[in-house]
């Protein structure tokens, strides 16, 4: 199979979808495997690194896309990538379909075949390509919103986690799953007071076990979350509903209950946000107000730490992507469930109940496809 790994062109992207040892594996397996120039450097992989790797350098993205049966990228492609695309040719990327109809659409409209690394899921519920950039996300999310609370950058001036004599700012986490875990335990390890809300009275036992005393867990419904709003001066966003649009459960009157200068930082973003004021924004333009309230909506938070993500990354996707190139996606699918539930879009059919149901789409059945 010839694989292609085109430069991520998404503004402020330095992640890549292959490292040189991966490409050097895939050529022992047979495959060749074409890399763009300075695809890597933004994630501090040169170009002689994946030549000395057995990989052929193309100079322009047209060509690895004309060329590859499998494309292998970080983020969806974007408008000036999709003319690009071919019936027939796999995809294998994070797309985040239900957020955006218009790239739906464009997809279907190509004929690709769309693997999308979100909805990949293991029969645990586990999502193992989309976790270790939530990881990365959670953690970031806290790294950033205690940058955006300094007064500088129009937030309350708040020091997240206090002085001796001075109290801690109060954190607010919506969703305790990946994304909020990693928040709380980056923020209260910070000093900060930390509260995690979810609606799972399992996973709130769970991190009731493992957090530290400075987190507390309570309960997601309306009264609680507008009684904290009240209190936040940093609210997360971290609320997941795989391969769907995210529930926008803090609506725009509820800005008027939160504290002037307080930061929103709504890692959910990329599904449609949980926060409804809540629009992408980019590493470049990072955040705006609205009701006096800061909002940062990056949709490519681990973008901004491109070596520890491509890393994380790339040890959890490359295995599918092996996978797929050994056997092709029909079996590989066929084989494999986990990787079958990635399906999003086949020969301009979508396969994926969350994304028919977003946009009021036909839901096609994989397996007739495959």
């Amino acid at each position: 199979m010839i694989i292609g790994v085109p430069k991520e062109i998404k503004t402020a992207e330095n992640r890549v979808a292959l490292v040189p040892g991966a490409a050097e594996a895939l050529r022992a397996d047979g495959h060749t495997v074409l890399v763009q120039r300075t695809a890597g450097e933004g994630s501090g992989f040169a170009d002689d690194l994946y030549e000395a790797a057995g990989a052929t350098l193309v100079a322009d993205a047209k060509d690895v896309w004309a060329t590859a049966d499998m494309v292998l990228k970080v983020k969806e492609p974007i408008e000036q990538e999709w003319p690009h695309l071919r019936p027939g040719q796999v995809v294998f990327t994070y797309y985040h379909f239900a957020a955006s109809e218009k790239l739906t659409r464009a997809i279907m409209d190509s004929e690709a075949i769309a693997i999308a690394y979100e909805t990949v899921q293991l029969p645990s519920g586990e999502l193992p390509l989309l976790t270790p950039m939530s990881e990365v996300a959670g953690r970031m999310a806290v790294q950033e919103g205690a940058k955006y609370l300094e007064r500088f950058y129009g937030g309350r001036g708040i020091l997240l986690g206090g002085v001796p004599g001075v109290l801690p700012a109060e954190v607010v986490i919506i969703g305790g799953g990946v994304v909020g875990t990693n928040a709380a335990k980056m923020a209260a390890g910070l000093g900060a007071h930390v509260t995690v809300l979810d609606v799972s009275l399992e996973r709130l036992r769970y991190l009731s076990d493992v957090m530290p005393a400075n987190v507390d867990l309570v309960y997601s419904d309306r009264h609680n979350l507008l009684e904290l709003l009240e209190i936040a001066d940093l609210l997360i966003g971290a609320v997941l509903v795989p391969g769907a649009k995210a529930p926008h459960l803090v609506k725009q009157p509820d800005l008027k209950r939160m504290k002037k200068g307080a930061v929103i930082v709504d890692v959910a973003v990329d599904q449609g946000g949980c926060v409804e004021t809540i629009r992408p924004t980019t590493h470049d333009k990072p955040t705006y107000v609205v009701d006096d309230v800061v909002h940062y909506a990056v949709t490519n938070m681990p973008g901004g730490v491109p070596r520890t993500s491509t890393l994380a990354l790339t040890n959890a996707t490359f295995p599918y992507a092996q996978r797929l190139a050994r056997d092709g996606w029909r079996a590989a699918c066929q084989e494999d469930h986990a990787l079958c539930l990635g399906l999003n879009v086949i020969d301009g059919r979508v396969v994926y109940p969350g994304v028919a149901e977003a946009f009021g789409l036909q839901l096609s059945d994989p397996a007739v496809l495959i």
